[in-house]
């Protein structure tokens, strides 16, 4: 299999300016580089740069994957809408780790399956991912949380250590946060066992709370904020607000207390278990209705065959007797249905005993004795029975 791998980088806040357009030109020659967006695919050589330099210099977010099973996700925030102690609460390892650079905070993420499907190229995997920038901005912690999962997934965390705050709504995740966990391959057993002490998400506020809380801002706030979006930090300031008035409201109740991983990995198996089970349930169900859909046509088959055994008799005889592979098969379809027919009847030991006189007949016929053989097993012959 030949190599493939994928590159791309999301300048969201600012948008990068022709001078470092040109210096990342120099990076790749074969890139595709706009205001907002670095991409560069390879199915042989690799990428020059250093991703994380890149992230500290220009980019907001980073996607990665190659054909050997290597997932990476970089997101890059500023440290007012995510502290420094907050992200490395949730991301202490290395596949799931927090970095400080300057006024920023640096969340990076690895996955490595060597036998996983690959991605085989971009369809907007980055893209359904990113919306997870502006929700850990706005106060949303479930995206950082499902990052707690992957380092002590992955990481061969203790199982006595403790897990961080448990965000609400972890059991009911926005599609971007489904991205999140489906590309760095989180376990969903873990994520239900997890949410399992996740209180339910408190409703936004109306559009009079907001209002209300706005005005109740002081003038020199309001026109700091505003400046800000006039410079192009609308988003920024979005997640901000949003971040404030949800603080404002409280936090739902969470957990009274936190987890071991060791408690998790035991809920998140009897989940694995009890899935596997019901799973089993509904996999026996289905084919049981089968089964008996099949049954109940067979019966139907049969009844309107009943009577025309002696024309399938002579039948299987006339198509043994062509030696055509193709008229065998049909003499032994015949002699099956001859066979059900009969034990229907209560006549299975004549049928039988009539379908053992045509295999010794036709014993030159090797062709034709092991279709039939494959289809109706010769008997065994009995002590004394002369053949």
């Amino acid at each position: 299999m030949s190599e493939y791998q994928y590159y791309e980088f999301q300048a969201i806040d600012r948008p990068l300016i022709r001078e470092e357009m040109r210096t990342l030109r120099g990076i790749s020659s074969r890139a595709t580089i706009t205001p907002g967006r670095f991409v560069n695919e390879y199915n042989w050589g690799s990428f020059k740069g250093n991703a994380f330099q890149l992230m500290e210099l220009y980019f907001d977010a980073f996607l990665y994957f190659a054909n050997w099973g290597t997932h990476e996700l970089m997101l890059r925030l500023p440290s007012r809408v995510l502290d420094a102690k907050t992200a490395g609460l949730y991301c202490p390892g290395d596949l799931a780790s927090s970095s400080v650079r300057g006024d920023h905070v640096i969340l990076a993420f690895t996955s490595e399956d060597e036998g996983a499907d690959w991605l085989g190229e971009d369809d907007g995997v980055l893209a359904s991912i990113l919306p997870v920038r502006a929700e850990i901005a706005s106060g949303d912690h479930r995206a950082l949380y499902l990052g707690w999962l992957l380092y002590a997934l992955t990481e061969g965390a203790e199982d006595h250590e403790t897990e961080p705050p448990v965000p609400p709504g972890l059991g009911e995740l926005t599609a971007a946060q489904e991205a999140f966990a489906d590309f760095l391959r989180i376990d969903d057993d873990w994520i239900a066992a997890a949410a399992e002490l996740s209180p339910a998400m408190r409703a936004e506020p109306d559009g009079e709370q907001v209002r209300a809380w706005v005005a109740a801002l002081g003038e020199a706030e309001k026109t700091d904020l505003l400046v800000r979006v006039a410079r192009g930090e609308g988003g920024l300031v979005a997640a901000e607000l949003t971040a404030r008035m949800r603080a404002r409201l409280g936090a739902p109740a969470g957990a009274s207390a936190p987890r071991t991983v060791g408690e998790l990995r035991e809920a998140a198996e009897r989940r694995a278990e009890e899935r596997s089970r019901a799973a089993a349930e509904r996999a026996a169900r289905e084919k049981a209705r089968k089964d008996a859909e099949m049954a109940a046509a067979r019966e139907r088959y049969l009844d309107g065959l009943a009577g025309m055994e002696r024309e399938m008799w002579a039948k299987v005889e006339e198509m043994i007797a062509t030696k055509q592979p193709k008229r065998y098969d049909e003499a032994v379809a015949l002699l099956v249905d001859l066979r059900d027919l009969g034990a229907r009847d209560g006549r299975a030991e004549e049928v039988l005993a009539r379908i053992e006189e045509i295999r010794v007949r036709h014993e030159k016929k090797p062709s034709f004795l092991q279709r039939l053989a494959k289809a109706i097993p010769p008997r065994p012959v009995l002590f004394g029975e002369i053949r």
